[in-house]
């Protein structure tokens, strides 16, 4: 059973108004957003994507795949490229006290380099509480999304996740892939067709 939706409901926008869920609907550009990396292969694989098809993207890394695969992380912020954090250890907010969540935003900031600016923030799974995201904004635009491609649900058909993420993406959305090794295989194919596909309705795709 699915148990996500590829189109994020009206309603968590009005319950999390501080939160960035899509940019402005007046100009034709998408966002593209990578998270859960770096990971080699995966990451590797969207770097090289990117630069053949000139195209802007967005990472959200976990600080603990920094710490494991310090050479890709390297080559990520060799490549220009946007990076948010996106905790430590994958972290759950919904799950997990304040205090502790705040820390592990933190570990993650110091592992990314604190010359890494704008300061950008995506919650794992999109859970966070309100009370997290209160503090997490006095230091980071906490970026969610409107269009989640569910290239991470192996349940899914390559052609099905092409399609839906063509469909639901419009001026100003911010479109979720990850950079994974789980997601890996739907990547290789929905990528690189999902870039040409809004390329030739004339989006371009920018930095957040």
């Amino acid at each position: 059973m699915i148990m996500y939706v590829h189109k994020t409901p009206k309603l968590l926008e009005i319950l999390y108004p501080g939160l960035t869920w899509h940019k402005t609907r007046n100009h034709k550009k998408i966002y593209l957003t990578f998270d859960d990396g770096p990971v080699p292969n995966a990451t590797d694989f969207v770097l090289e994507t990117l630069k053949s098809m000139g195209v802007k993207g967005n990472f959200f890394c976990v600080g603990d795949n920094i710490r494991k695969h310090p050479q890709t992380y390297e080559k990520l912020k060799e490549s220009g490229h946007r990076i948010g954090n996106h905790t430590y250890n994958h972290m759950n907010g919904w799950k997990t006290e304040d205090s502790t969540y705040l820390k592990n935003i933190a570990t993650c900031q110091e592992v990314l380099d604190e010359e890494v600016l704008p300061k950008l923030f995506r919650p794992p799974y999109g859970k966070i509480k309100r009370s997290q995201a209160k503090e997490v904004s006095k230091s980071h635009e906490v970026i969610m999304w409107d269009v989640l491609s569910g290239d991470f649900d192996p349940a899914l058909d390559d052609d099905v996740c092409l399609k839906r993420s063509c469909e639901l993406s419009r001026n100003g959305s911010i479109i979720i892939f990850h950079d994974s090794n789980k997601s890996f295989s739907k990547l290789k194919y929905v990528l690189p067709r999902y870039i040409e596909k809004m390329q030739s309705q004339g989006m371009s795709f920018e930095y957040l």
